[in-house]
C-alpha cells in the first residue's frame, strides 16, 4: 500500500492549469463584430436587398421546407400507419414542391441574367454600308 503525505491527502488540482500549460496555451481569438439587420431595432438594412431576390428567396424557402417535410412524412405514414392513399399523396406533393423550388430558383437565375444584360452597354449596331465596304466584292 502506498503511503500518502498528510498534506496532499484528498487534494487534487482539477481545472487548475499549471504554469507550463498556461505558457503553451494559445490566446483565444476574438470574434469579429458583425452588423446585422437588428442592430438598430428595425430592419432598415433590409431595404438594400432587391425585391425580386427577396421574394424568390422566401418562396424557395417555403417550397423547400414543404418538400423536406412531405417527402419525409409521406413514406412514414404509409409504412408505419398503413395509410396507403395519404402516404403516396404526401410523397408526390413533396416531390412536386421540390420541383417547384427548382423552378423558382431557375426563374430567379434567368431574371438575374436578363438584368445583367440590360445593365451592360448595348452592342453597337453596324450600318449596312459599313458591312458592304468591308466585305469582299462579289466575283463576276
Amino acid at each position: 500500500m502506498l503511503s500518502l503525505d498528510e498534506d496532499d491527502e484528498g487534494e487534487i488540482s482539477v481545472g487548475e492549469s499549471s504554469d507550463a500549460e498556461r505558457e503553451m496555451t494559445p490566446d483565444i481569438p476574438k470574434a469579429p463584430s458583425v452588423k446585422t439587420f437588428d442592430d438598430g431595432g428595425d430592419f432598415e438594412g433590409a431595404s438594400d436587398v432587391d425585391q425580386g431576390t427577396l421574394r424568390a428567396f422566401v418562396v424557395a424557402v417555403v417550397y423547400a421546407n414543404a418538400a423536406v417535410l412531405l417527402v419525409a412524412l409521406g413514406p412514414m405514414v404509409w409504412f408505419f400507419e398503413g395509410w396507403s392513399r395519404a402516404g403516396p399523396a404526401l410523397l408526390v406533393a413533396g416531390l412536386l414542391a421540390g420541383v417547384r423550388t427548382y423552378q423558382t430558383y431557375r426563374s430567379w437565375r434567368r431574371s438575374q441574367g436578363e438584368a445583367d444584360e440590360s445593365e451592360s452597354d448595348p452592342p453597337e449596331e453596324a450600318d449596312d454600308t459599313d458591312a458592304d465596304s468591308t466585305a469582299d466584292p462579289p466575283e463576276a
